[in-house]
């Protein structure tokens, strides 16, 4: 009997694979980080072979921390980071150019004049701003600049793929070239409403249509791995965007239901059903996870979220270690009048202040670390706060729970604190994992591993709710002592 459902979480520094048994629960975990490259500035890469053999040292390891046999994977669900780019030899499987990572910033001259002309139509066929971060501006500069490749391509000799359709060609040694709704979506030449490759965009991007994957749902067949691989021919029925597969792990499968990962920054995504909103609140319009016809998502994206612990230590030297920021900010009862606006790289969604820089206001002589730390931990919870009330304007409607994963969330100050904000439960799962999990979960579900979605959340145990607990008058003068810090930090003197 097949005892496990293998996932592949394949992410931005470093390869995961985890086992799941027949209730999600996790058996076996293994990770191995890889380089990161930075040929100028602004500019990020990843060699591919150190994406596929850190991926596939993690598998092998993963089976060996339990005994597992690869015989014993009943399926395997792959989840990648989305945007970022491979282009390779469709004969030979080798890429032109190292893989193009979503931080990259080297094509945003060209989107900035793009966005001029072009912004509209852009958005109200993919749902996305024009930017840097997605694939298509990534493709044409592999086309435009390493030898050939225009060429090659015009002649259908290469092939594109994000890192999970990559992966999925590798793993079926060439026989697959396919990816799911998920990442499509994440290209910037994806049709979200008729869920199809754009011709225009395509032409606009100047990327030939054969270079581009076939697009299945995200529970799927994905073909089998090649048995020298992994040591069995093992079924691979899921693909998905990490993002999404989070979502889907927090099983947010409902129209309304949303999710925060945070991460270095915070991902949040409300599923909206079959409803493709249109916001008018600085987000996007995204794909979810499915095993058939996708929903829509609004994604807002805050660009510093637990990188704020990250400079409290390394930074300031303030706390030596990130669970020491929850005692911290626990030992005041406020943050003594301090705000901090954490725009280290600007500010993400909803403001898109991409020149606003970091503000520590209101500090006296009375102010201690603690205050700061608090003040810090404050902020990622106000800018998440500000996400999700642009979600509930576009929606025209209040959450009543927001699902939390990701290495901040460990914090239960923190997590306290968001739900004293938003004035709506903030529920941790027991299992953190949860882009792994979504990935496992869509490959269980399609092979009949797991029974269905409701059976899923029969099982789920070990869950954490916080409930508001501050007065609203209260959590009213909190937010508006932040809008005012914002106001400031984003304020430009007239030359």
């Amino acid at each position: 009997m097949k005892r496990y459902i293998a996932a592949m979480d394949q992410g931005t520094t470093s390869s995961r694979t985890i086992l799941f048994d027949g209730d999600g629960c996790p058996v076996s975990c293994a990770q191995e980080e890889f380089r990161q490259l930075y040929p100028k500035p602004g500019w990020v890469e990843h060699d591919c072979r150190d994406i596929v053999n850190s991926q596939l040292n993690s598998f092998r390891a993963a089976l060996g921390k339990c005994g597992a046999l690869a015989e014993e994977i009943e399926a395997l669900g792959i989840a990648n980071q989305r945007e970022t780019v491979v282009v390779w030899d469709k004969f030979t499987g080798k890429p032109v150019y190292n893989a193009i990572v979503w931080q990259c910033r080297r094509t945003s001259e060209f989107c900035e004049h793009l966005k001029t002309r072009h912004a509209k139509t852009i958005y109200d066929k993919t749902g996305l701003n024009v930017d840097a971060y997605f694939s298509a501006s990534k493709i044409k500069w592999i086309l435009d600049n390493v030898p050939f490749a225009k060429k090659r391509a015009e002649k259908g000799e290469l092939l594109f793929g994000t890192v999970d359709c990559y992966l999925i060609w590798v793993l079926t040694g060439g026989k697959v070239h396919a990816t799911d709704y998920t990442n499509a979506s994440r290209t910037m030449l994806f049709n979200i409403h008729t869920l199809e490759w754009d011709a225009e965009l395509c032409s606009l991007f100047g990327v030939p249509q054969s270079m581009l994957p076939e697009v299945r749902p995200s529970g799927a067949d994905y073909g089998v791995t090649d048995k020298a691989l992994l040591g069995a021919e093992i079924p691979i029925r899921a693909a998905v965007g990490d993002q999404q597969g989070a979502l889907f792990g927090q099983l947010c499968t409902e129209a309304g239901e949303v999710k925060n990962t945070y991460g270095t920054g915070c991902f949040l995504l409300m599923n909206t059903g079959d409803r493709a909103v249109r916001s008018q609140n600085g987000l996007i319009t995204t794909l979810s996870a499915s095993l058939g016809k996708p929903d829509y998502v609004l994604e807002g994206s805050v660009f510093i979220g637990g990188a704020v612990v990250q400079w409290l230590r390394d930074g300031l030297g303030l706390v030596q270690s990130a669970a020491e920021t929850e005692e911290l900010a626990r030992s005041v009862p406020d943050t003594g009048g301090v705000c901090f606006v954490p725009a280290f790289v600007g500010l993400g969604a909803p403001h898109w202040d991409s020149q606003c820089r970091g503000m520590l206001c209101g500090v006296t002589r009375g102010t201690t670390r603690a205050h700061i730390v608090r003040a810090a931990l404050e902020s990622i919870a106000l800018q998440a706060f500000d996400v999700v009330h642009a979600m509930e304007q576009d929606m025209r409607t209040s959450i009543a729970r927001l699902c939390v994963d990701g290495g901040a969330s460990a914090n239960g100050f923190l997590m306290q604190f968001q739900a004293d904000m938003l004035g709506a439960e903030v529920c941790r799962p027991a299992v953190m994992e949860t882009t792994a999990l979504g990935a496992a979960y869509l490959a269980g579900l399609v092979t009949g591993f797991y029974e269905s979605i409701a059976s899923l959340r029969e099982r789920r145990e070990g869950m954490t709710s916080f409930f508001p607990a501050m007065d609203d008058a209260s959590r009213a003068e909190k937010l508006l002592v932040w809008e005012e810090a914002l106001a400031r930090a984003m304020y430009r003197p007239k030359p």
